[in-house]
């Protein structure tokens, strides 16, 4: 079974950058898709960003042009740069994974981003 760690959040300040990491125990070659959620206190939890395994990518309109997907197939890692950070960014992030042929989804247990004023 695949299991997703995520690392890499953090404290930073307002136009600030980070880069999430996301390591699966397996290989994520295996996964149709993978993807960056986050969920901020209070509020309901959002598709950042996605990508497929054929390198396709997609993004929510608050983040497209700041933040970027990247997935390694070799290090079974996929990444979230995130540049020019607002306070508005603060959140909770998941890595998640789909393997559609099977129908079974995978989720990391998160790492805090803070973007400070």
């Amino acid at each position: 079974q695949v299991q997703l760690v995520e690392s890499g959040g953090g404290l930073v300040q307002a136009g600030g950058s980070l880069r999430l990491s996301c390591a699966a125990s397996g290989k994520i070659f295996s996964l149709n898709v993978m993807g960056w959620y986050r969920q901020a206190p209070g509020k309901q939890r959002e598709l950042v960003a996605s990508i497929t395994r054929g390198g396709y990518t997609s993004y929510a309109e608050s983040v497209k042009g700041r933040f970027t997907i990247s997935r390694d197939n070799a290090k079974n890692t996929i990444y979230l740069q995130m540049n020019s950070l607002k306070p508005e960014d603060t959140a909770d992030y998941y890595c998640m994974g789909v393997a559609v042929t099977t129908g079974n989804d995978f989720w990391g247990q998160g790492t805090q981003v803070t973007v400070s004023s």
